[in-house]
């Protein structure tokens, strides 16, 4: 099992910046890859980007491409998502995830662990 806990909720202006962080622990060995997803209100959730744990391979969706950048840090189980140039459409409760498989997350939009969530407000 692994467990996910995020932290850096907060309300930002339109064009702010706020990073997020997800501190992971338990089987960490078993993780390949790990993401953020993102819901908003009334949305179905979206896949943001995402990290390969070994080799620190991103991905990104197109809508956050040149503003987002995720990272980890390998010594701490925690990976990150810087998140800049900020616009009301990024509010919704971000959300970390990690899986055995980085095909799954990347391109099935799926995981088997999962943070608890964390919101985001851009907002003036």
């Amino acid at each position: 099992q692994v467990q996910l806990v995020e932290s850096g909720r907060g309300l930002v202006q339109p064009g702010g910046s706020l990073r997020l962080s997800c501190a992971a622990s338990g089987s960490i060995f078993s993780i390949d890859a790990m993401a953020w997803f993102r819901q908003a209100p009334g949305a179905e959730r979206e896949f943001v980007a995402a990290i390969k744990w070994a080799d620190g391979r991103t991905y990104y969706a197109d809508s956050v491409k040149g503003r987002f950048a995720i990272s980890r840090t390998y010594a701490k189980n925690t990976f990150y998502l810087q998140m800049n140039s900020l616009k009301p459409e990024d509010t919704a409760v971000y959300y970390c995830a990690a899986d055995g498989s980085t095909t799954t997350l990347v391109s099935l939009r799926r995981a088997d662990y999962w943070g608890q969530g964390t919101q985001v407000t851009v907002s003036s």
